[in-house]
C-alpha cells in the first residue's frame, strides 16, 4: 500500500528556494516530527516509544510487545530578500511514513518512506534582448528497511538498507524581443540504493542517570542513474534536442556521511543531546552537460544540533505526561553559489501530547530558520516550518495465556 499509493503524494514540491537549483537540492536532515523539535538531533537517542531512523541501532530499543507506526506533513512559510525585492511563498506536504516492530527481544526492524533532497523554485530575470524563467521541480527519496540488534546488555547496532529514486528537473525558458520562446532543461533521473550503519552505547551512570553515545556512517559511492539535457524551440513547435545522455555511474557521486552524538537522560524526565554531521562533499563527482549551467561547485557540509526535552511526570495525568521540547542548529551547506557559501541557524520548539489513554503520540514542531550566502548574502531567506507527525504506539503482540 506505501509503494504503491505515496509517489503521487509525494510529487507536489515541498520547497521554494532558488538555492536548490544547484546540486542535487536542499537536502533533508532525515529527522522525525519528535527530533525536529529538538534542533534535529537523534544519533544516541534511543526509545521504545518512537521510531528513531536517523540511526538504525535504536531499532532494538523497541519491546517484544510493541507495534510503532510514525507518519508526519509539514507547513512552510517562505520569507525571501533579495536586495530590496522580496516575497512570501507557502508550500507543504506529506513528509514521511515509517514504522517498526520487533522480531525477537534482541532484535527490530524498521521500514518507511522519506525525503532525500527537494528541489523547487521559480525567478526570473532580464537578458540581451529578452527575458528568461528559471523553474525547477522534483526530489529524491528513500524507501528504506532496517534492522537493530542487541548482542550485550547497553550496546546496540544496525543498518539501513535504502531504495534511493526520484527526478530533479531544472528549466530556463528564453524570451527574447522577437517573441521567440526557447527551452533548456536538465534532467537527472536517479535510482540507486543507499547503506546507512549505527551503533548506540548507553551507560547506567546512576539508577537516576544515563549517558548515551551514537555514532552512523554512510559510505561513499558513485550515484546510478543517468541525466540529459534538452533544447526546445516552443514557438516553432518542433521536436526536443536531446543533447547528451550520460550515465551517472563513475560521474556523480554521493560522500561519506559521518555522524556522532551524546545524549544525557535523568529519571526519563529529562534528555539533553548534542549530534554532529560531516559529509565532505567539496571534491565529490558531478556530472556535467556542455552547454548547460556547469557551475556546480560543492563545500563540505557541517551540521551542529543542540535538542532539550523534559516532561514533568511520565506516569502522571495528561497535562503532566506532555513532552516540552527545545532545539538548535547551525549548517554549513554543501551548496557553493560562486564563491559563496551557504550557511544555515534555525531555533525550534516542540510538544508531545499524549493520547488520553493510550501510549500514542501527536508530536508538534515549530522551526525558525535562516538561510543565506557569504561572504555575499545574495538572497536571504527566512522561514517558519511547522511539522506535525501521529506516532501510533499499539501493543499487538500481546498472548492471553490460560492458567
Amino acid at each position: 500500500m506505501l509503494v504503491a499509493t505515496v509517489p503521487a503524494i509525494w510529487a507536489q514540491n515541498s520547497t521554494v528556494t532558488p538555492y536548490s537549483r544547484f546540486g542535487y537540492g536542499m537536502l533533508s536532515e532525515q529527522s522525525n516530527a519528535m527530533q525536529r523539535g529538538m534542533g534535529g538531533v537523534g544519533y544516541a537517542m534511543r526509545s521504545g516509544r518512537q521510531i528513531n531512523f536517523m540511526n538504525p541501532a535504536s531499532y532494538a530499543a523497541i519491546d517484544s510487545l510493541t507495534f510503532l507506526f510514525d507518519m508526519a506533513v509539514n507547513l512552510k512559510t517562505l520569507r525571501t530578500t533579495e536586495g530590496e525585492s522580496g516575497g512570501t511563498n507557502f508550500t507543504g506536504g506529506l513528509d514521511y511514513i515509517t514504522m517498526q516492530v520487533p522480531l525477537t527481544k534482541w532484535l527490530g526492524a524498521s521500514a518507511g518512506l522519506m525525503p532525500y533532497s527537494e528541489v523547487g523554485y521559480s525567478f526570473g530575470d532580464e537578458i540581451v534582448n529578452g527575458t528568461n524563467s528559471r523553474t525547477g521541480s522534483g526530489g529524491l527519496n528513500q524507501l528504506y528497511v532496517g534492522f537493530g540488534a542487541k548482542p550485550f546488555n547497553g550496546f546496540t547496532l544496525g543498518f539501513n538498507v535504502s531504495y534511493l529514486f526520484g527526478t530533479l528537473i531544472n528549466d530556463t525558458y528564453v524570451y527574447t524581443s522577437s517573441s521567440s520562446t526557447a527551452l533548456f532543461e536538465r534532467v537527472i533521473e536517479v535510482r540507486d540504493y543507499n547503506l546507512r550503519f549505527g551503533l548506540q552505547y548507553g551507560l547506567k551512570l546512576t539508577p537516576d542517570h544515563e549517558l548515551t553515545i551514537g555514532a552512523v556512517y554512510s559510505p561513499k559511492k558513485s550515484f546510478r542513474g543517468h541525466t540529459y539535457g534538452v533544447k526546445y524551440d516552443v514557438s516553432a513547435d518542433q521536436e526536443p534536442d536531446t543533447i547528451a545522455n550520460i550515465s551517472l555511474k563513475g560521474n556523480a557521486e554521493m560522500p561519506e556521511t559521518w555522524g556522532a552524538g551524546i545524549s544525557y537522560k535523568w529519571q526519563n524526565r529529562l534528555m539533553a543531546e548534542v549530534d554532529f554531521t560531516y559529509q565532505p562533499w567539496k571534491n565529490a563527482k558531478f556530472a556535467t552537460i556542455e552547454g548547460f549551467d556547469n557551475q556546480n561547485r560543492f563545500n563540505d557540509r557541517w551540521r551542529v544540533g543542540l535538542g532539550l526535552e523534559f516532561v514533568n511526570r511520565p506516569r502522571g495525568s495528561w497535562a503532566q505526561r506532555i513532552n516540552y521540547r527545545l532545539g538548535a542548529f547551525y549548517c554549513n551547506d554543501y551548496i557553493k553559489v560562486g564563491d559563496n557559501s551557504v550557511r544555515e541557524k534555525g531555533v525550534s520548539i516542540g510538544f508531545g501530547l499524549p493520547a488520553p489513554a493510550a501510549k500514542t503520540m501527536v508530536n508538534l514542531s515549530f522551526e525558525y530558520r535562516n538561510r543565506q550566502a557569504s561572504p555575499q548574502p545574495l538572497v536571504k531567506e527566512n522561514y517558519f516550518v511547522v511539522t506535525l507527525g501521529l506516532n501510533f504506539n499499539q501493543l499487538w503482540f500481546y498472548t492471553n495465556k490460560l492458567r
